[in-house]
């Protein structure tokens, strides 16, 4: 689940000219007080330089971006949609020195090379072995588009059930790899599932690894439509057609398989991870305040950004039909309003308000943050009669245990569905990790990828069915 703060800071894949700038370039930019990692991978490919850009402390990978080029030593990155630009000066073969830019705040930013070709160095519990069947697949969504992914049978081929993974938000591979955290939670997850009689099923999210379709233009809903092709290619696979199928969904995951739950009669059974109990506007006030809690933001910082992400929330909320004119016309006053009550410090660290309120529009109303922020999970939920796990890490920042947890329980209950559990694991974080603070910088520095004890339950939970 996206955390957003009234510092945006968003990411993306480049187009470059040049050859001697290739490779892996990172950073770190201070945005109040808060260092937040930048890292860009730059490559070469029929004459031009296409790159990806990372923020590792954010969890967030390979998001697009505009424009860039490379002369005379000048390195300029561009992500028009973003208002993201950076501009530096290659100093050397492995430094350089620019300026981070956007939303009308300008941040130094020095890049050091380093990370090419560096394969991943695996985390403890990164398989190496599987004594267990793999089958690379392909499947059509609605659209058209070939999703891949990876189907993974328990030895000897005896099992009765198979769950399909379902990711978080943001481009996600099959083993949802947060890369520069350097953790695949899936892979861990559907490794020990398999070993201990689980099949499972997961994909590339559309547009991403091999993939087909743009994920870009894509919502919630298209992303539940790719998981009824995942239930269909189910039914018709030889090894899984006669099996009980069920979905686990993490995040963002877990408000996707209740929307496919409630319209399917063949998902036998849902395993929802931090999935959103509540209504979406109420969940981003709380996820806000908690992950700026986390990384220790000064009381009135907090303040200032609950109030005013809060309004632009509820504005978007009350008009989503309204024309997107409209739309950044309306949302440019609220914040507008807003910007009087933003701390000073924040105010000078902006050296343009009007770009600064123009890229925070922009990306407010996103297709898929409308959509998403229009969600609500109780009318989902309400009609899910399956047996249902709902957990939470106790620590989590992003998706509240608490507040969520209660919302799933009394959304099934009215419902009448009467076959659910829901369950707060102390000590972990957003990605079930024994963690401190459950802060998103967090998750790079724990060698753990996902708790044991958690997956025991969700295996013993699914098995007792």
């Amino acid at each position: 689940m996206k955390i957003l703060t009234i510092i945006f800071l968003f990411i993306g894949s480049i187009i470059i000219q040049a050859q001697s700038i290739t490779g892996t370039w990172q950073g770190a930019i201070n945005v109040q007080g808060t260092s937040l990692r930048i890292v860009f991978h730059i490559e070469e490919a029929d004459g031009k330089l296409t790159s990806k850009m990372d923020s590792p402390d954010q969890g967030a990978t390979g998001i697009a971006t505009s424009e860039t080029t490379f002369s005379d030593d000048q390195l300029m990155i561009k992500a028009a949609q973003l208002g993201l630009t950076y501009e530096g000066q290659l100093a050397n073969d492995t430094t350089v020195v620019g300026t981070f830019t956007q939303g009308g705040m300008a941040l130094p930013l020095t890049l050091k090379r380093g990370g090419d070709k560096k394969e991943a160095v695996l985390r403890p519990q990164d398989p190496t072995e599987f004594p267990y069947q793999q089958e690379v697949v392909y499947f059509a969504n609605a659209e058209g588009h070939k999703l891949a992914g990876t189907l993974t049978i328990p030895e000897a081929n005896s099992f009765e059930k198979i769950v399909v993974l379902i990711s978080g938000s943001g481009p996600q591979d099959r083993n949802e790899e947060l890369a520069p955290m350097n953790h695949r939670p899936f892979l861990v997850l559907s490794d020990y599932l398999t070993r201990h009689g689980i099949a499972v099923l997961r994909y590339d999210d559309r547009g991403v690894a091999e993939s087909e379709g743009d994920f870009a233009k894509a919502t919630s809903l298209d992303f539940a439509q790719d998981v009824q092709a995942a239930v269909a290619f189910l039914q018709q696979h030889a090894a899984t057609t006669d099996k009980s199928i069920g979905l686990i969904g993490h995040s963002e995951g877990g408000m996707i398989a209740p929307m496919v739950a409630s319209e399917s009669e063949v998902v036998d059974f849902l395993v929802l991870l931090a999935g959103p109990g509540i209504p979406i506007v109420e969940l981003l006030k709380l996820q806000s305040e908690q992950a700026l809690k986390a990384t220790n933001a000064a009381p009135e910082v907090r303040k200032a950004n609950v109030k005013a992400l809060g309004a632009a929330y509820e504005y978007l909320a009350a008009n989503s039909t309204i024309s997107k004119d409209s739309l950044h016309q309306g949302l440019t006053k609220v914040l507008e309003e807003y910007w009087e009550v933003m701390p000073e410090e924040t105010k000078q660290s902006i050296s343009d308000k009007q770009v600064f309120l123009n890229q925070q529009v922009n990306t407010l109303t996103a297709d898929w943050f409308l959509y998403f922020l229009t969600y609500q999970p109780s009318e989902y939920l309400k009609q899910v009669r399956c047996p249902t796990l709902a957990i939470n890490g106790a620590l989590d920042v992003q998706v509240t245990a608490d507040e969520n947890l209660a919302g799933i329980k009394a959304a099934l209950k009215a419902g009448g569905n009467q076959n659910f559990t829901t369950k707060k694991i102390e000590n972990q974080n957003h990605l079930f990790q024994t963690a401190s603070t459950g802060a998103v910088a967090e998750y790079g520095k724990i060698e753990e990828t996902f708790n044991e004890n958690t997956m025991r339950l969700i295996t013993d939970w699914v098995l007792a069915l």
